[in-house]
């Protein structure tokens, strides 16, 4: 739904892709360094430092296609590196959340299995040929669902972020639901 948005935030991100001269696959190690950022202020339970490395995180995702597109330096790696980084950033993000004590071990594997099915079920559709970018929640929806449940939670109390990884939990299978039925339908009446 969020990547809907991308071409509205292209406005703001392309002018400053255009002044960065470096190579779009060091942003994306960048943003996966700050996403492990994220996960160990998680992990140190310091709830408003990771969700604001979630964003600056989220941010440099953001970028680093922007760089590699303003400056004609789309690859295939780029594109694999990103995603894999994508994962990666995702799994030690929630493990650090796990870790920090705000949720039970149970809720943060299955958000764990949540996040990687959303992005295995949409890679699996793409592999046969079905453009899958569909779903409540993709990466995104995620990232800012486990912002705001940081930023809410470092005021309210850490039981937000308990409520923040359900949303993720809920949400995700039901993305996973979605992707699978509109392959389903795709690869039968295509």
């Amino acid at each position: 739904m969020l990547n809907n948005l991308r071409p509205y935030l292209g406005r703001i991100t392309d002018p400053i892709a255009s002044r960065i001269r470096i190579n779009p696959n060091y942003v994306t190690l960048a943003g996966f360094i700050i996403a492990l950022a994220a996960g160990y202020a998680f992990a140190m339970k310091n709830l408003f430092l990771g969700g604001l490395l979630i964003a600056l995180s989220g941010f440099m995702d953001i970028i680093d296609g922007a760089v590699a597109r303003e400056n004609s330096k789309t690859t295939k790696f780029g594109g694999f590196l990103d995603s894999t980084m994508d994962r990666f950033s995702d799994a030690f993000i929630l493990i650090g959340i796990t870790y920090g004590g705000f949720i039970n071990w149970l809720n943060g594997m299955l958000a764990l299995h949540a996040s990687l099915s959303v992005s295995y079920v949409g890679a699996r559709a793409e592999g046969e040929g079905i453009p899958c970018s569909i779903g409540v929640a993709e990466r995104a929806e995620r990232l800012l669902i486990l912002m705001l449940g940081a930023f809410l939670g470092s005021v309210l109390g850490d039981f937000v972020m308990e409520i923040a990884i359900i949303l993720v939990i809920i949400l995700g299978y039901f993305t996973v639901i979605q992707r699978i039925y509109y392959s389903w339908k795709m690869m039968s009446h295509g």
